[in-house]
């Protein structure tokens, strides 16, 4: 069993007899890997899972933070990296 994220509420203890008796594992990261990733997206894309986001402009960004600070957002921000412009 492999944890990956996770937030601050507790979560209840998997038997650890189960673990011993069937030889299993537990790990756990607050982020996967590369290949992890890429095996999560393949997966995602094989199956029309996708998530629920916000896109904004780079422009956007600090608007976007104060938002963020008022609590008045109900999707992850995703910034469009295709409005930043190369510096003159």
């Amino acid at each position: 069993l492999v944890l990956l994220g996770g937030s601050p509420e507790p979560h209840p203890a998997p038997g650890a007899f189960t673990f011993i008796m069937k030889r299993r594992r537990l790990a756990g990261s607050l982020i996967g890997g590369i290949a992890e990733t890429q095996e999560m997206l393949d997966f995602c894309g094989r199956h029309g899972i996708t998530a629920d986001i916000e896109l904004i402009r780079a422009d956007a960004v600090n608007e976007a933070y104060e938002r963020m600070l008022k609590a008045d957002v109900k999707y992850r921000f995703v910034i469009d990296l295709a409005t930043l412009h190369a510096p003159e």
